[in-house]
């Protein structure tokens, strides 16, 4: 049985697939490659993204992947890849993982065994509620650090750090715009690059971030 949810504005479909009680590991096996995630034996197909979803994600991910590279800071692994919660339990699928070198022993081959140190999530029209909602929640009990939520439609950023308390706070781009992660040491993004149109190039990012 499949059931169609469709969000109120003109959007792809979510579909639902009501397969209660797969288990995670049939599910990686069945799904493998696929933009699906597992909520406690539900699987999830999500629609495919927009132009400027997968333009600002492979923005994100290649300067990411060279600034972590350069400074042999871990791993960065853009989506279909799945981070197993055991909170939930769940399978989620964020846009983006950072693994630190502490927690490298949990990226296997087709999934991250835990929260990653920072998740990325690029949201949509149909993805609003899980997002800022069901994600939220299960990020911050799983412990993910980092949280990062960027809305190309609002043009807006939210990044959101785990405090001692293991609740999400707020943090705040400076006065020129600039955020400054706690996770990925030394890294720091302008939030302005993320609108223009193009996007800056890696290269000119890299001589920004002083990695040439």
């Amino acid at each position: 049985m499949v059931i169609l949810m469709k969000d109120i504005s003109v959007e792809p479909e979510i579909e639902i697939v009501d397969t209660k009680n797969i288990s995670y590991e049939d599910f990686l096996v069945k799904y493998d490659g696929k933009h699906a995630e597992w909520v406690d034996g539900e699987v999830i197909i999500t629609p495919s993204a927009s132009k400027d979803h997968q333009n600002i994600g492979s923005f994100i991910e290649a300067i990411l992947k060279t600034y972590t590279e350069q400074k042999k800071l871990g791993m960065v692994i853009r989506s279909p890849f799945q981070m197993r919660i055991t909170e939930k339990p769940s399978g989620r699928e964020p846009d983006i993982l950072y693994v630190s070198p502490d927690n490298i022993d949990l990226v296997k081959d087709t999934y991250l065994d835990g929260p990653a140190d920072m998740a990325l999530e690029i949201i949509s029209r149909e993805s609003i509620n899980r997002d800022r909602g069901e994600k939220f929640i299960e990020y911050e009990e799983a412990g993910v650090k980092e949280y990062w939520l960027i809305d190309p439609i609002r043009k807006e950023v939210e990044f959101y750090y785990l405090g001692s308390d293991n609740h999400y706070h707020p943090v705040l781009p400076d006065d020129e715009g600039i955020f400054y992660s706690e996770v990925i040491k030394g890294f720091w993004l302008k939030v302005s690059w993320l609108w223009q149109e193009p996007l800056p190039t890696v290269l000119q990012i890299c001589r920004e971030l002083k990695l040439l």
